[in-house]
């Protein structure tokens, strides 16, 4: 009977030890969930890809500014929309340099104005920015996933954190794991999230230092292909700042796996990109990739992105629901 006493008492114990521990264990995704606005905006998500699929319509080559657009918001004050924000002193995050090839903010006006049209002031401009990055895929016939929403929109920009916060196609694996490893993100993320490299641009100033002067000797960068680096070096003149590259040469409007074979064969345009053979790990996923049985790259992404998505988010009562994305309500 005692024995039987000391059981009940250590079971009512654990589940009290349970009850206690489970009110400190941190919500899904802090507060946010898959169809978060279900009954307050039921169309909110058809809204913002219909949006999408309009704009790509006319122009495949807008996927990767606004994959970009998401990834570039995440890493700087967290998923909260502070890259669409306009400065009348242009100290914001979009006239940081690292932001200036960026396009498409039109697209995020245009699914914010249907969306306060049908349901005013409840769909967030961060969002709406996760949104389009997927759907955005999706009309690239890339891979789709389901968007965790319930984001809340910041109410800061400055171009000094974006400088700081982005990290740089001059980086080598270590620094690049360090700050994926501080935005909560891991080495597969990074390799995974690199591979959005199949589609867009690069420009000719990310990479003028890989063919001409790679260690201060008039010399270009040993880890770039020597064909590749003759061929780079035809379109980039050493003081060009504006011709676009496409980053993974030929299939650039097409998301798939072809960037991992380009950077195993040393033809990655970036830095950033060669160093992912630097690091055991990030090169063991990209060679896998390159088998047809064996590539998990579609799914992985979407898998990576949930998790970019939940980088620094404002949720409940913190931050606004921004009427318009470039301003902060008044």
């Amino acid at each position: 009977m005692a024995a039987l006493k000391m059981t009940i008492s250590c079971f009512v114990f654990l589940q009290v030890l349970s009850c206690v521990l489970s009110s400190f264990a941190p919500t899904s995704a802090q507060g946010l969930k898959v169809g978060f606005y279900e009954k307050s905006c039921p169309k909110a998500e058809l809204i913002v890809k219909k949006s999408v699929f309009e704009a790509m319509k006319k122009d495949l080559t807008l996927g990767a500014p606004l994959l970009r657009m998401f990834f570039h918001d995440c890493f700087v004050r967290g998923c909260e929309g502070s890259l669409l924000l306009d400065l009348k002193n242009k100290k914001d995050e979009k006239n940081a340099i690292p932001n200036l090839f960026l396009r498409g903010f039109e697209i995020i006006d245009d699914a914010k104005a249907a969306l306060e049209k049908e349901c005013p002031g409840i769909v967030s401009c961060s969002d709406v920015l996760a949104l389009v990055a997927r759907d955005a895929m999706v009309a690239l016939n890339g891979p789709s996933w389901e968007v965790e929403t319930g984001r809340r929109d910041g109410l800061v920009s400055n171009i000094s954190e974006a400088l700081s916060n982005l990290p740089s196609p001059f980086n080598n694996i270590s620094s690049l794991i360090t700050q994926f490893h501080s935005k909560g993100l891991n080495k597969k993320d990074l390799v995974v999230l690199s591979g959005g490299h199949t589609i867009g641009n690069g420009h000719c100033p990310q990479i003028t230092n890989r063919l001409y002067n790679f260690t201060g000797k008039g010399d270009s960068d040993p880890n770039l292909d020597t064909e590749y680096a003759t061929s780079l070096r035809k379109k980039c003149k050493p003081t060009d700042t504006t011709t676009a590259l496409e980053m993974d040469p030929g299939s650039f409007k097409t998301f798939d796996k072809s960037y991992f074979k380009l950077v195993s064969q040393r033809r990655g345009l970036f830095q950033s990109d060669a160093a992912l053979l630097d690091n055991q790990e990030t090169k063991s996923y990209l060679l896998n990739q390159m088998k047809s049985d064996r590539s998990t790259f579609f799914k992985d992404f979407g898998v990576s992105m949930v998790k970019m998505g939940r980088i620094g988010v404002l949720t409940g009562k913190a931050g606004q629901i921004r009427k318009n994305c470039r301003m902060v309500n008044k």
